[in-house]
């Protein structure tokens, strides 16, 4: 079923700052997840499904970003 579930049939997609995004449609939402490809950190959120996919992988970097300096100790 076309936009329903889980697209874990779809390959992430990898951009060339290391990570792996993957984004799942349910119905009028996406779950984003974005893994670093170096530490393994991961991080999700929802988003509309109306959102574009380069504000999702902007604020994929953003978040991962922030979850990576706050266990380094940083802000």
């Amino acid at each position: 079923m076309r936009g329903r579930g889980s697209t874990s049939g779809v390959p992430p997609e990898a951009n060339q700052a290391g990570i792996l995004i993957e984004i799942a449609s349910f119905g009028s939402s996406l779950k984003v997840t974005a893994v670093d490809e170096a530490s393994g950190v991961e991080i999700s959120f929802i988003a509309p499904a109306k959102t574009s996919r380069a504000d999702i992988r902007q604020l994929a970097k953003a978040k991962l970003r922030y979850v990576l300096a706050k266990k380094s100790g940083g802000q």
